[in-house]
Order: structure tokens, then sequence, then C-alpha cells
């Protein structure tokens, strides 16, 4: 049985906590940025965990049990 290989686009997407969760970034924020005010740009900064539900489908693309 040949090793299980990782989905490439979720290795670019994610990440895994300390603790196993799944880090994910925002969306809507690469382009028609200047429609958006200052507090709605800050407020996409940065990263968040992924959906609970979402989380045993992308620790599968991810080859983590």
């Amino acid at each position: 049985m040949p090793k299980m290989k990782t989905h490439s686009s979720a290795k670019k997407r994610f990440k895994l906590t300390g603790k196993g969760k799944v880090k994910r970034f925002q969306a809507r924020t690469s382009h028609l940025m200047r429609k958006k005010s200052k507090k709605a740009k800050t407020r996409l900064n940065g990263s968040t965990l992924a959906s609970p539900a979402d989380e045993g489908r992308i620790k599968k693309l991810l080859c983590v049990k």
C-alpha cells in the first residue's frame, strides 16, 4: 500500500494548532478592499478556527487523524 499524499491546496490553506484544531484564514480579503470600511478590513486580518463540522474533512485532506 503506498503512502497517503497530502492534498496540495489544503496544505496551503490550513494549519493545525497545538491542540489539533484547524486554523484557517478569513475569506473575502483578496480583492474589492476599497469598498470595505477600515473596521471591516481590520476584522478580516489574521486567522480563525475552522468550523468543527468541517474539521474532519480537512484533517482527512491533510492526512492527519
